[in-house]
């Protein structure tokens, strides 16, 4: 079986508070964008599971999330057979577009599908969970509101079919763990779920990325990606996740040059 899993960028993200249990609750919206891996998963008769990639490198298979998932049905499921993946990367890694996440939400769904077909989605949820803050929606792959670690989820109607995204990573991995010890959580003044349903044209005053500001002031060559953007013509640009990847949404009418950003990766996409 062949899926092709796709990334997301984050619209707004607030820090709340911090948890007992070490986690963030957070505030933000998941909403997906048409760039995409390429995964396959057949069974394999050898006894042995096999992971082959091409496109971008992603490590050793024990330590990839699509490894891990099929560990953690594994555990509970014994008699889920070994398996063959072949992943194609295309989507940057420790990027803040949650690539693993959905390689491994998809590798959860195949599992499911192919051999693990009592599962309910509710128990696909938890194992999603178990994986990453955010690989629960993934299941979903709907414009989402998402809050608690980022696995309360309520899908919204956002229409963004009018414009298209262009996604820029400089090549730098932002440690997470870092990023969020820079981090003073606090309530913003408006919930991103009023700022989100105003017109695009005025989030860049009110949709803010609280990572914005340490990465910004730590790696300056990323916030200069996002002036750039904005003097494209960019309606809104933001921060995705905890970065590096910055992000501007276009009218889809807009020309954009092919030499904006020489040397980073980037593509541009329509939205909805």
């Amino acid at each position: 079986m062949i899926v092709f899993p796709n990334c997301k960028i984050n619209l707004g993200l607030n820090i709340l508070r911090k948890r007992p249990d070490n986690y963030h609750d957070i505030e933000t919206v998941f909403y997906p964008v048409d760039l995409k891996d390429a995964l396959e998963i057949v069974a394999n008769e050898n006894n042995k599971n096999q992971f082959t990639v091409t496109g971008l490198p992603v490590g050793d298979f024990e330590n990839n999330l699509c490894s891990k998932a099929y560990n953690l049905l594994k555990k509970d499921y014994p008699s889920l057979p070994s398996i063959k993946i072949h992943l194609h990367k295309a989507i940057p890694i420790g990027a803040g577009l949650g690539g693993g996440s959905a390689d491994a939400a998809f590798t959860l769904q195949i599992l499911k599908e192919k051999f693990l077909t009592k599962l309910t989605v509710a128990q696909l949820r938890d194992y999603a969970l178990q994986l990453g803050s955010d690989c629960p929606f993934f299941l979903y792959n709907k414009p989402c509101l998402a809050s608690g670690r980022g696995e309360l989820l309520k899908v919204l109607d956002i229409d963004l079919s009018s414009y298209k995204i262009m996604i820029v990573n400089p090549g730098i991995q932002i440690n997470t763990a870092w990023a969020f010890s820079k981090i003073k959580p606090a309530m913003p003044p408006t919930s991103i779920r009023e700022i989100i349903t105003q017109p695009v044209e005025t989030w860049e005053s009110n949709l803010v990325n609280d990572f914005e500001i340490p990465i910004f002031e730590n790696y300056p060559e990323i916030k200069k990606i996002k002036s750039t953007l904005y003097k494209a013509g960019a309606v809104y640009a933001s921060l995705s996740g905890s970065g590096s990847t910055m992000f501007g949404i276009f009218n889809k009418t807009s020309s954009l040059p092919a030499n904006l950003f020489n040397g980073f990766f980037v593509r541009i996409t329509d939205l909805g």
